[in-house]
């Protein structure tokens, strides 16, 4: 019956929905996602009534969490149910088959999807339209081209949904932005005791001013008078002190039972000829890159030299939990000018990454981060390529005037979608350069590692480079694949190979089309990264002799099938990633209810950068709960034992208030992702953190291996801070 029901009306409330289930019902979601944003409902011309479908905007399988195009645009792979349609024949002679044609709002390019009828059709193709439209036709033939015939079903896609607001020209609380007067009460109202950083503030101390916009979407009426309620943070020097400046990343390669002294330090760093006081590991910037063989233990002496207690969390790695660097749960937080020693043990080759894990939305955005690279041996590592780069991908947040737009000191700020910054930044800095030889292959190993940002990563140019991808967080994938752009979440790592196949300059960009939510428009945002500039003359091809072959890793396939038998089957722990708001500003929420028509599957940009950089956890709570039992966050009770497997669903919750992405990260353990919105992904690796876009339903495998007691937790910073995590525990 529900599902009958959300077939023909797809843009149901998904909150009624939950209101409606039974108290203490097991099923939070159907199991392919939130009807409302996945789903079309095709209506009949009034002649064909009750004639009917639904089409499904199924996850298009990749290796990635999400599907893009390589200029931005989602991509979905389409299946139908279609019932009560009459025979063809009965709507003339000259017709003989039922097609199925996709298209945008102003109907052109028109699409042709395939030949339908009543009954399941599980595959009718992709598309990658921000808005489009579903037509069925009667036509004199099923291998039409051209729709010509009658219409006889339609449906639009759940973006079309989104139109403008007119009424947000009327301001709702009191100002419009640069009024001298008005009623400046209610969550954000600039206060000027509060505008100096700690103690003694000065002419000379930060001060909240308007988050930079971007061009394409303009300020919200009502909001110009808000500001965060922290106090501004920003790393000073002080007047004797000469900080030094920050050096880019070395690499220390170290052999079992080896020790490396961490520092976290402030540094000196200019970028665009600017200077700012930022943090690093060992004067760096990012941190060290700490290079290790799989199966080694090493030592780490880390000294704490910042403003703010912290700890480093060994992102990825299944270690000793007294080590894993969480303050409050496997350890006490190392104070400013405290020490704390840490043994790490690495069992599984693959990219990882360490950053503090204690207010961690400034810390690491001020640059406290590094890579780990754990090296198989030989004959299980990847093939041959000529050179290995590492990138680390961020973003800073400059305000207009050029300085750092400042962080919330008692509490984190931008804490609705998390903080997006307006500098995009490779290893630290804004334009990564790399010079290669024709048909060189560079292995690129990818971690993001910004607050909130996914990026959609191109590297050239169609026709002049290809790229495979071929590993990902803990492990290589089954099968190496074919990609046209990387597409990877905050905390995500993804291993791929890049051949330039003609000289010239190549640039790396950041691709994406994000949605302005006022009035309703898609735009391009394409950002400059680096530049990979190939040299006229051909590198040794025996360097790199088997790119052009899709490997399979037998040792992860091997590994990966003694777990298939556990694959299907009821989920047994359910999770809702979902919302709750108090207190902000009356324009802010309005603007949010008006959101709620439409929530597209992943922010790529700030594009409300006012009403989110004024939201802390006081007003913004970000939740898990376990719909089984009711518990949110840290009263989730789960306790299993090791050797335990563990199908665990993810939803995201569609009929939040503010629905988006989430990076979701499970410590201490790795885990398979097995299906997206119900379609199994064809092509396995293991995992730590498993991006689930909005309104999603994510199902993992979850292997239980080490003991103690670890958090998981969504992995954009802010929300993080505002509440979303719990801890789980395993028993010997």
């Amino acid at each position: 019956m529900i599902r009958t029901l959300f077939s023909r009306c797809p843009a149901l409330a998904l909150a009624g929905w939950l209101a409606a289930l039974p108290s203490g019902a097991q099923e939070v979601l159907p199991a392919d996602g939130a009807p409302g944003l996945t789903r079309i409902a095709l209506y009949p011309t009034p002649d064909l009534a009750p004639a009917g479908g639904t089409v499904f905007l199924r996850w298009d399988p990749g290796p990635f969490g999400v599907s893009v195009t390589r200029d931005g645009n989602q991509r979905y792979r389409l299946a139908a149910e279609i019932e009560g349609l009459p025979e063809v024949s009965a709507l003339g002679d000259d017709t003989t088959a039922y097609v199925a044609w996709v298209t945008t709002p102003v109907m052109r390019p028109v699409v042709r999807l395939g030949e339908v009828g009543n009954g399941s059709f599980p595959d009718l193709g992709a598309v990658a339209f921000d808005r489009f439209v579903i037509l069925i036709s009667a036509e004199a033939s099923p291998d039409a081209t051209r729709r010509t015939g009658r219409l006889v079903l339609r449906g639009a896609s759940p973006s079309t949904r989104v139109l403008p607001d007119n009424h947000l020209s009327v301001p709702v609380s009191g100002t419009l932005e640069g009024d001298a007067e008005g009623d400046h009460a209610g969550h954000g109202a600039m206060d000027h005791a509060a505008m100096g950083h700690g103690a003694g503030a000065g002419a000379d101390a930060p001060a909240w001013s308007h988050p930079p916009m971007l061009p394409e979407t303009p300020m919200i009426p009502g909001l110009g008078h808000l500001r965060p309620e922290p106090r501004p943070f920003l790393p000073r020097a002080g007047a004797d002190e000469t900080l030094p400046f920050a050096r880019p990343s070395t690499t220390a390669r170290l052999t079992d039972g080896q020790t490396l002294d961490l520092i976290a330090e402030r540094v000196r760093r200019t970028i665009h000829g600017r200077d700012y006081v930022m943090y690093g590991f060992n004067g760096q910037f990012p941190g060290p890159l700490i290079h290790v063989d799989q199966n080694s233990t090493i030592f780490v002496n880390f000294e704490n030299r910042t403003e703010w207690p912290t700890a480093i969390h060994w992102h990825g790695l299944r270690l000793d939990n007294r080590f894993d660097g969480v303050p409050f749960l496997t350890q006490d937080p190392v104070p400013p000018g405290g020490r704390f020693a840490y043994q790490l043990f690495f069992p599984d080759a693959g990219l990882y990454w360490y950053h503090p894990h204690h207010r961690e939305e400034v810390t690491q955005d001020l640059g406290l981060y590094g890579n780990m690279l754990v090296e198989a041996p030989a004959a299980t590592w990847y093939a041959p390529v000529h050179r290995e780069q590492i990138l680390i991908l961020d973003d800073l947040l400059v305000a207009d005037d050029g300085s750092l737009f400042p962080w919330g000191e008692e509490r984190a700020t931008h804490a609705l979608m998390g903080r997006f910054g307006n500098l995009l930044l490779v290893n630290g800095e804004p334009e990564y350069r790399l010079e290669a030889a024709r048909n060189e292959v560079v292995r690129f190993f990818l971690t993001n590692v910004s607050n909130t940002r996914v990026f959609n990563l191109v590297f050239g140019e169609p026709g002049t480079h290809r790229v495979k991808a071929v590993g990902t967080d803990l492990s290589k994938y089954e099968r190496e694949e074919w990609v046209d752009s990387v597409t990877l979440a905050p905390a995500e790592r993804y291993i791929v190979e890049v051949r330039y196949e003609e000289a010239g300059e190549h640039r790396i960009q950041n691709r994406v089309r994000p949605l302005e939510h006022t009035f309703g428009s898609y735009f391009s945002r394409f950002t400059d990264l680096g530049t990979v500039t190939v040299a006229d003359r051909d590198a040794d091809a025996a360097g790199a002799s088997r790119f052009e072959v899709l490997r399979e890793a037998g040792d992860v396939r091997d590994e990966i099938a003694r777990y298939r038998d556990h694959f299907d089957g009821p989920p047994d722990k359910e999770l809702l990633l979902t919302l709750e708001v108090e207190g902000l500003d009356p324009a802010i929420m309005q603007r949010m209810r008006a959101d709620r028509v439409f929530f597209p599957p992943v922010e790529w940009a700030g594009t409300m950068p006012m009403m989110n950089s004024v939201s802390t956890p006081e007003e913004a709570r970000w939740i898990v709960r376990e719909p089984a039992t009711g518990n949110e966050d840290m009263d989730i009770s789960w306790r299993f034992r090791v050797g335990d497997l563990v199908r665990v669903r993810l939803v995201n919750d569609a009929g939040a208030i503010h629905a988006m992405q989430h990076p979701f990260h499970i410590h201490g353990q790795r885990f398979l992702v097995l299906r997206r919105n119900g379609v199994p992904a064809p092509n396995l690796a293991f995992k730590d953190t498993v991006l689930v876009t909005s309104g999603e339903t994510v199902d993992l495998l979850l292997e239980i291996t080490n003991p103690g007691k670890w958090m998981a937790h969504c992995h954009i910073a802010e929300h993080l801070e505002a509440g979303m995590r719990f801890v789980f525990e395993v028993d010997p």
